[in-house]
C-alpha cells in the first residue's frame, strides 16, 4: 500500500535515487533539464508517494513554472516510480493529484515530453507540430499539452522558456489572486 503526499523536507535525496534509476546521469542533456536549471519546483504542486508501512519513497512527480509566448505554464517531471513498481497506478496517481492541486490553484496549462499513449491516461494530447517551441532538440511528436481550463491549450503558442523569477512569481500571484 502506499500514500501520496506533499514532498517534504529531506526528500530530496530518495526523490534524486528514484530519478537516476528511472532516466540516468543521461537526463540532464535534455532540453527539459535546461528549462528547469536555476528555477525550482513549485513546491505546491511537488508530490511522493510513500510506502504506507515504512514510509520509503516509491515515486515523486513536480512541476516547474515556464513561460510559453510569454504566458506562464508548468512542466510536468520528471516523473519518477521505481521500476519494480510501475503498472501499479503510482505515477497515474501522482500525476492526478498535481494536477488537481494546479488546477484549484488556478494554472491553465501544463505541457510534458513523454508518451502519449500513457500520459494521455489523465487528459494529455498531443500539441500539433510547431504549436510550441523548445530552446533544444525535442522530438515534437512527444510534446505533450493539457488545458486546465477552457481553450487554454488552444491559445498557447510560441516559445518555451526558462521561468524567470518575475514570471514565477507573476503566475503564482494570477493563482493566489
Amino acid at each position: 500500500m502506499w500514500e501520496i503526499r506533499p514532498e517534504r523536507d529531506g526528500d530530496e535525496a530518495a526523490i534524486e535515487a528514484l530519478v537516476t534509476l528511472g532516466f540516468g546521469p543521461g537526463r540532464f542533456a535534455k532540453t527539459a533539464y535546461r528549462l528547469r536549471e536555476g528555477v525550482k519546483p513549485d513546491a505546491r504542486l511537488s508530490f511522493v508517494a510513500a510506502d504506507t508501512k515504512c514510509g520509503e519513497l516509491l515515486g515523486s512527480v513536480r512541476f516547474w513554472p515556464i513561460a510559453i509566448g510569454g504566458t506562464p505554464s508548468l512542466l510536468l517531471g520528471p516523473l519518477a516510480v521505481r521500476p519494480d513498481l510501475r503498472g501499479q497506478g503510482i505515477g497515474v496517481g501522482l500525476m492526478q493529484r498535481g494536477i488537481a492541486e494546479a488546477r484549484a490553484l488556478g494554472c491553465e496549462t501544463i505541457i510534458l515530453v513523454g508518451d502519449e499513449p500513457y500520459y494521455a491516461r489523465v487528459g494529455f494530447a498531443k500539441i500539433p507540430r510547431g504549436k510550441i517551441r523548445f530552446p533544444g532538440p525535442v522530438d515534437p511528436d512527444r510534446i505533450l499539452g493539457l488545458g486546465l481550463k477552457e481553450g487554454a491549450l488552444d491559445a498557447l503558442s510560441g516559445e518555451v522558456k526558462r521561468a524567470r523569477v518575475d514570471i514565477a512569481i507573476a503566475a503564482q500571484a494570477t493563482a493566489l489572486g
